[in-house]
């Protein structure tokens, strides 16, 4: 089999974003959605109507910098948050400052889990880290897992939700449950919280109640506030005023962020409040896909979870992933509307000959209907060989 050329990958992507990008209805708009005139001028208004509009550029993280790291705080009710430039650097800053503390360099973590995944071994490779699983379900460990786990090891490192198991989440009696395995370790418990936002509706509790059961929380702003960029990593001042001397020896002490702050701020204002509504309309948006897809007989197809946990699911189903991409494609250039975006073939442990995407709904989904998504399925199908 012939490689892919980068260069037609990367045409690929750029016309996939296009097409995508400028669909008329959507159930979602990524980050990769509009232009850079556009999103410019969108955070310059905000900036203008909000009061923003007339403060300092930001030099090396204070100013609006700071006032990120209060709300972000305020909303988590912890002591002190730090703003990074990734969370990538986010997470690894508060490993290592834990791993100072406990004096074990070991992180358990899901295999599942960003880091393990997406993030090409950077915990060994720069931060001296090593990681441990205490399961490989696809989802997270258990309190028996964590507390019979034959190793030893200094932080455990929950992802909530996980998103490569499904946007999964325990229920909130064995999260608490979890938490005091690893306290009775004595181990110090972070959280992986790049979605975080979203998580209040599953567990019946606010965002501060979630965070007070971890040491440390990590939260990003473009994947579910539609930021641009940035992550804010919250914990005790101590823990926090160490994270901010790893910060800049990681080259994280960027000269200025003003629009990433902006955005976040901007995110924190307009689409925190609106999560659960995303939440709730997801669920009617799994209900309408399965009931389409099993009108329509289809054979296997999979929606997981069955009842999503945040406002975001997986659609599984029996076809080759490009033949399902370029149905998706093929449906949003005549009809000018996305349902499906990319698919993918599952990775170790999936099922053969079948593919997986994800579906997301925000802001513009609350206005589909359960027929209008079932309508969008039944064209998407007939698109199929």
């Amino acid at each position: 089999m012939n490689p892919v050329d980068p260069v037609d990958e990367e045409a690929a992507r750029l016309y996939r974003a296009k097409v995508w990008g400028g669909a008329d209805r959507t159930l979602w708009r990524t980050q990769a959605d509009g232009t850079v005139g556009t999103r410019l001028r969108e955070l310059a208004d905000w900036a203008e109507s909000s009061g923003h509009g007339d403060r300092p550029l930001d030099t090396y993280g204070d100013g609006l910098v700071e006032e990120l790291e209060r709300r972000v705080a305020e909303e988590l009710g912890l002591p002190a948050a730090v703003f990074f430039p990734t969370g990538t650097m986010a997470q690894q800053v508060a490993l290592r400052c834990w791993a100072g503390r406990t004096g074990s360099p070991v992180v358990a973590l899901h295999p599942l889990a960003h880091p393990e995944v997406h993030e090409g071994g950077a915990f060994a490779a720069v931060s001296g880290l090593r990681t441990v699983h205490p399961t490989d379900a696809p989802r997270l460990p258990t309190a028996e897992e964590v507390r019979d786990h034959p190793e030893p090891f200094g932080t455990l490192m929950l992802e909530l939700p996980l998103r490569d198991a499904g946007f999964v989440l325990p229920s909130w009696e064995e999260l608490t449950a979890v938490v005091e395995a690893a306290r009775e370790r004595d181990a110090v418990v972070h959280f992986d919280g790049a979605r975080l936002w979203e998580c209040p509706t599953h567990f019946g509790r606010t965002l501060a109640e979630i965070a007070e059961l971890a040491d440390s929380v990590y939260v990003s702003f473009y994947k579910s506030l539609g930021g641009h960029s940035g992550a804010v990593l919250a914990g005790p001042e101590d823990v926090m005023a160490e994270a901010r001397v790893w910060r800049h020896r990681y080259g994280g002490q960027v000269f200025q962020q003003y629009p990433a702050a902006l955005s976040a701020l901007r995110g924190l204002d307009e689409q925190l409040p609106r999560l659960p509504s995303y939440v709730a309309h997801a669920r009617v948006v799994a209900d309408a896909v399965r009931e389409a897809l099993a009108e329509a007989g289809t054979g296997w197809f999979r929606i997981h979870p069955g009842t999503p946990h945040t406002h975001q699911f997986q659609v599984w189903l029996p076809y080759d992933a490009d033949e399902l991409t370029a149905a998706s494609l093929a449906q949003t250039e005549a009809t000018g509307t996305v349902l499906f975006r990319r698919w993918f073939t599952p990775g170790a442990g999936g099922p053969p000959g079948v593919a997986v995407t994800e579906l997301t709904v925000a802001g513009p989904g609350l206005e589909w209907t359960a027929e209008d998504v079932r309508a969008a399925v039944r064209e998407f199908l007939s698109r199929l060989g």
